[in-house]
């Protein structure tokens, strides 16, 4: 380390988001381990190798936060996850820089969409800026083929904690699936999701644990509450959740609650990309399937979202 700094001093910098060469700075024995696995992972020459890399290395981090949480921040467990969460930090930025080169075909300077892609997904999918609005499905089979950089969209936005955008058809469905019963978003992020449903008249509460503050800005209306937390305290009849982490411990809360009578999820068909797959194959309480309709109005669809139901059985 260039300097050194007290444990949560430290977990305080990292959970800000430094990028790759800051981290290599710091770190360079961290780093030289780092490289070397990702080298040989890429010598592999498969995409889900990379995939399922990306995979561990979010878990590697997961599992370093819960103890810290468990553990009420204590010092000795801080300093014990650090080096693990750099290195999964170190992974992450490395893979996305993998990702988006591969997506732009280029592998140095600035990654950006032309005048005209950037204006047409612009206006698809953004009211303004990074906040996503509704999108029309009819102007997105449109207009959508027309836009060439379609693979650099999803790695471009992926750091802000945009994982896919939702279409005012999937919002009309998922409104008339949860009807006039309370609903908890887990894991809401920075809450559009719920936003959209709310505007729609859904009674819908957006939890979150705020532990990916270093890459998403999280509004007030996004409770700050993890699974097990926000259940216990709304009870909710449904609950939603887009994109969980791969191999999360949080979703099988959900199946033990007694109060749940729908669950929907909104991820990706591949299991080691999104959700707790072994969670969902144990429970025995809730039927569920993948709903084809609904999965077909996630956008892009490039991105292969799967858009699972679960209900509870009578």
């Amino acid at each position: 380390m260039i300097e050194e700094r007290l444990p949560m001093d430290e977990l305080t910098w990292l959970n800000s988001n430094p990028p790759l060469d800051d981290l290599v700075g710091h770190y360079p024995e961290v780093w030289e381990q780092a490289a070397r696995d990702l080298v040989t992972t890429a010598k592999e020459g498969r995409v889900q190798a990379l995939n399922e890399y990306a995979v561990k290395a979010k878990l590697l981090a997961e599992t370093w936060k819960n103890r810290i949480r468990k553990s009420r921040n204590n010092h000795k467990v801080i300093k014990a996850a650090v080096p693990y969460i750099v290195k999964s930090r170190m992974y992450l930025h490395a893979l996305d820089k993998c990702f988006l080169a591969a997506a732009a075909g280029k592998v140095t300077g600035k990654v950006r969409f032309t005048i005209v892609n950037g204006l047409i997904i612009q206006k698809l999918l953004f009211k303004r800026d990074l906040v996503r609005k509704p999108a029309s499905l009819r102007w997105f089979k449109l207009l959508w083929p027309f836009v060439t950089q379609r693979k650099l969209l999803i790695p471009l936005v992926q750091g802000k904690g945009i994982y896919c955008f939702y279409s005012k058809e999937l919002i009309g469905e998922l409104k008339t699936l949860i009807g006039d019963r309370t609903c908890v978003e887990i894991a809401a992020g920075d809450g559009t999701l719920a936003r959209f449903l709310k505007d729609q008249g859904v009674n819908v509460i957006a939890t979150d644990d705020l532990s990916w503050s270093h890459a998403i800005k999280y509004p007030e209306n996004v409770e700050n509450l993890d699974a097990k937390h926000a259940l216990a305290k709304y009870s909710p009849k449904v609950v939603i959740c887009s994109w969980p982490p791969p191999g999360n411990t949080f979703e099988r809360q959900v199946f033990l609650n007694k109060d749940v009578d729908l669950y929907i999820v909104i991820g990706s068909r591949y299991k080691f990309i999104s959700g707790n797959w072994d969670s969902y194959a144990e429970q025995d309480k809730f039927a569920w399937a993948t709903d084809a309709k609904l999965s077909s109005y996630v956008i892009p669809p490039e991105i292969e979202s799967a858009v699972l139901v679960f209900r509870r059985k009578t």
